[in-house]
């Protein structure tokens, strides 16, 4: 399965993208806002632990950026348990020098779009740090709005952060 966009196709993961995918996600900018189980620094045996990861998932929820044949970045969806089974979170990062080129927000589209049409969920969530104002806006231009903010509820690197909550409902444009 591929969705393919301007500049970039999403694809699933497989052997051979751990060394482009461990060169573009060891950047501490990159990490900056993510999850902590997002490593850092981002070792070979990291990139080649969430290859193998990947590849056994059904249904597919989680795809490579890739730009010319190399891994520049990964867009996912965690599916959730209990009340939240049917909202899944999404979550994504890019490598630095990819920044700014338009490819995150059309990336969210069509990971949105592909969620509401074959899989079983009545909305997507995503969480962003409140020193993250320019994932905030990838979530914008992809058609999220903003349901609210969490105050003091983050914790990382030895910063407080609130949490700016955004959804989907439904395919978006």
């Amino acid at each position: 399965m591929e969705l393919h966009g301007s500049t970039f196709t999403l694809r699933g993961w497989r052997h051979g993208d751990e060394t482009s995918l461990q060169e573009h996600a060891d950047n501490r900018n990159v990490s900056a806002y993510l999850f902590d189980r997002y490593p850092n620094p981002y070792t070979l045996k990291d990139a080649e632990d969430w290859v193998a990861y990947c590849m056994e998932q059904d249904p597919l929820v989680n795809f490579a950026i890739d730009v010319d044949g190399q891994v520049v970045g990964g867009i996912a969806l965690e599916l959730r348990a209990d009340v939240y089974r049917k909202t899944p979170l999404i979550g994504y990062w890019l490598g630095q020098e990819y920044w700014g080129r338009g490819i995150m927000p059309e990336a969210v589209k069509l990971v949105t779009n592909y969620a509401f049409y074959n899989l079983d969920i009545i909305s997507i969530q995503a969480l962003v740090f409140s020193g993250n104002p320019k994932s905030m806006r990838v979530l914008e231009k992809a058609g999220y709005q903003k349901q609210g903010v969490i105050k003091s509820s983050v914790y990382k690197n030895d910063v407080i952060y609130d949490e700016h909550v955004y959804s989907a409902l439904g395919p978006v444009e």
